[in-house]
């Protein structure tokens, strides 16, 4: 016998053979079954999915004359015949090269006479999309009353090109890509009866190939396999079809962890002198960074379509990777993959890609930006007094940096509450600036920074530094060291005001001395002007205990 391709060899006869598409032939079987037959089905789906083998098969069993099951026992003469394309009650017609209205007025005429053995008259036509309008239009009238002898099956891959006079008489089936499994299932199977060794990568490999098209993917086995001699393995089969190797991805979620820019060239220089394509290396990369993103949300390998050996290493991944650095790695690769079509050098284009991803570093988000802060300010006071500084201990049993408060004044053990009675009042006060009013604030004070450190835990650190000197009509007269902090009270005045007036009764407004002048200051500092609030900003940015402490612990920086 002459040597057949698999897809015809292995080509079901049975709905049962049927893979991937249970919920039409289940239907059909139950149609049979239950005498609900239409008189014109329409079959519609991606190409290499079984359409045209399914109506043949329903074709098979309404004129078989010994069904088994309500499947078809090819075994009878009518059987027989259909299988050797001998049967005069089965028409199968090419819609691409029969679509005049000529051909479609000879099958119309046609159709009144009877089957010759079968039961029904069953018109096959495949590519049904294909057909001119005048020839749906010749067709209108018998496929809406055909005669009851006479069943129609259309097959096509455009549904939307047919019109809707036609898909409203017909029964609509709508056939799906058949799911990486269940060709890779299939293919072993077939591989195993023709006696031919291939490992799970390589059924991988031809299964993804085929894009869920089993036609494709039995057609890519038969070209592989003639290629090994019977033993098929994976280097093979990438070189075969000249895929690129997904070690070449590994590299890259590697040299991103590692920061090794020159993976980079390495790996486009590796590309270049295989002769891989630029654009289905992007792609491929593009799918690798979304199995991480998978592995990452999922915590398992369920959703991605690869081998065992290959989930297995995306799950080592599960830990690395943060959700927002994927995101901006999968935005990034699917703009270049945009610009990357209208790049001539696609090489270069490649390269400059592959550094900017190794290059990019960890981002946090505003919620952990928040969390960390919060973990500091438990661990330790940030602010210092004007008599200690912030050190850096290092020597903490966990490794971690921690920061530790070092009073030149007294103990290292002072804890923060007596600290902050040392700073807001001066022993000595000018006395023009006292009254009772200023008694009561002196009296209120530890509530109103209790009531602003729950609410603002930058401004209270800015107000635990504020030495107050003395109030004088509803100007609280103060004085800072820091221009910073002095900077952070300023934006913060509207909001002290308020806050005041609820502590104390009146709204208050701090105007700031001159860290090294005796007296109130003439001129507020809210007169201070844009340029030189960010000049005081800059100068103390690598001695303020605040922004050290951001830039060491959260990888802050500074911006104006």
């Amino acid at each position: 016998m002459a040597y057949l391709v698999t897809a015809r060899k292995w080509r079901p006869n049975r709905f049962e053979d049927v893979v991937g598409q249970e919920h039409i032939t289940t239907t059909l079987k139950n149609a049979i079954r239950n005498n609900r037959l239409a008189h014109a089905y329409l079959f519609a789906g991606p190409r290499g999915v079984g359409k045209t083998t399914t109506a043949r098969i329903l074709a098979k069993t309404l004129n078989c004359l010994h069904p088994v099951d309500f499947e078809p026992c090819n075994e009878c003469e009518m059987c027989k015949s259909f299988n050797t394309s001998q049967s005069l009650d089965i028409i199968e017609i090419d819609g691409a090269s029969n679509r005049r209205i000529e051909e479609i007025r000879t099958l119309r005429d046609s159709v009144k006479y009877a089957p010759t053995k079968g039961s029904y008259k069953v018109y096959i036509i495949d590519e049904v999309h294909m057909l001119t309008n005048e020839s749906f239009n010749a067709l209108l009238k018998t496929l809406e009353e055909p005669p009851e002898h006479t069943i129609f099956i259309f097959a096509t891959t455009d549904v939307h090109k047919v019109p809707l006079t036609i898909i409203s008489r017909c029964q609509r089936f709508d056939f799906r890509r058949i799911e990486l499994e269940t060709i890779k299932s299939l293919l072993r199977s077939i591989a195993e009866s023709e006696k031919i060794e291939i490992d799970d990568q390589s059924l991988t490999i031809i299964a993804k190939k085929a894009d869920g098209a089993l036609r494709d993917a039995e057609s890519l086995f038969d070209q592989i396999v003639s290629f090994s001699d019977n033993k098929v393995e994976a280097a093979t089969v990438n070189r075969m079809l000249n895929l690129v190797d997904e070690e070449v991805y590994f590299q890259i979620s590697d040299a991103i962890l590692s920061k090794t820019f020159i993976s980079a060239f390495d790996i486009t220089k590796k590309i270049y002198d295989n002769g891989w394509n630029f654009v289905d290396f992007l792609n491929g990369l593009i799918e690798h960074f979304r199995n991480i993103m998978t592995v990452r949300l999922t915590a398992g390998s369920k959703l991605i379509e690869a081998s065992e050996s290959t989930r297995a290493k995306y799950l080592k991944y599960k830990d690395n990777y943060s959700e927002s650095d994927l995101l901006r790695i999968l935005n990034y690769l699917n703009r270049t993959f945009q610009e990357l079509k209208q790049t001539s050098n696609h090489r270069l284009k490649i390269e400059v890609a592959l550094c900017h991803l190794i290059g990019l570093e960890s981002s946090a988000s505003i919620r952990e930006v928040l969390d960390n802060l919060e973990e500091i300010k438990k661990k330790t006071p940030l602010i210092s007094s004007n008599s200690g500084i912030l050190t850096q201990n290092t020597n903490n049993n966990n490794g971690s940096n921690s920061y530790s408060q070092i009073n030149t004044a007294s103990s290292t053990n002072q804890d923060a509450s007596q600290l902050n009675k040392q700073v807001p009042f001066p022993k000595e006060s000018t006395s023009n600036l006292q009254g009772t009013d200023f008694q009561l604030i002196k009296d209120k004070w530890d509530v109103f920074l209790e009531e602003v450190s729950g609410e603002k835990f930058i401004a209270a650190s800015a107000l635990k530094e504020t030495k107050i000197l003395g109030l004088e009509g509803n100007k609280l007269y103060a004085e800072i060291e820091d221009p910073y902090l002095k900077s952070t009270m300023n934006q913060n005045k509207d909001y002290f005001a308020t806050k005041t007036e609820e502590i104390f009764g009146k709204s208050l407004y701090f105007t700031f001395e001159d860290y090294s002048s005796n007296s109130p200051s003439s001129t507020p500092s809210y007169d201070d002007t844009e340029e030189e609030q960010i000049m005081e900003v800059e100068k103390v940015e690598d001695s303020n205990p605040v922004v050290r402490a951001i830039v060491n612990e959260l990888g802050g920086e500074e911006i104006i």
